[in-house]
């Protein structure tokens, strides 16, 4: 595998769980400030819920969650979550496919997602359209977006490196996090 290689999976394993934790906590709590201790809440252990996992190469860059909202086939994409290193690379978009590609291949009809409004156009690149006005959350505006899940690419990924490199992770955290008892 490349150094430039993205590959994105389902992050099921312990260790790939505790770095698609750490990576949110990192954005979320220690760089933005938008949370407070823990950005893990009820949705984290919810039926069908979906965590991702993205590496450069072998090194953990990034990672988003997804779930079922309903049975009428809408779901929801949220706790998109990038290093700061990785952000010049396009895991972000690659994230943001997987998990329209996932939720698509489980009989999803629409996606919903509140985006940061600095990262609006990033979506609309990638098909999003806005739906209804600005709302805060967590303190920052954010645009309501949605997305057509029949205009979702193939669930075609590369999987899981071999020996998966997670000190990008674990840099400014000291460990892995890893909520689940």
């Amino acid at each position: 595998m490349t150094e430039s290689a993205i590959s994105v999976w389902h992050a099921k394993a312990k260790t790939d769980l505790a770095a698609h934790y750490a990576i949110r906590h990192h954005v979320f709590v220690n760089e933005q400030g938008v949370l407070v201790f823990t950005d893990v809440d009820r949705w984290d252990d919810q039926p069908g819920v979906v965590h991702v996992l993205a590496a450069r190469g072998r090194h953990c860059a990034g990672s988003v969650r997804l779930y079922p909202l309903d049975d009428e086939g809408r779901w929801k994409g949220d706790r998109l979550a990038v290093l700061k290193n990785h952000r010049a690379t396009v895991i972000g978009a690659q994230l943001v496919r997987f998990a329209t590609a996932t939720a698509a291949a489980a009989g999803g009809k629409v996606m919903e997602a509140s985006i940061q409004i600095a990262n609006v156009k990033f979506f609309r690149r990638l098909g999003w359209t806005c739906d209804g006005a600005e709302r805060t959350y967590f303190g920052l505006l954010h645009q309501p977006m949605l997305f057509d899940l029949a205009q979702a690419p193939p669930l075609n990924w590369p999987g899981r490196p071999d020996a998966l490199i997670y000190e990008d992770v674990t840099e400014h955290d000291e460990e892995l996090l890893y909520p689940a008892a």
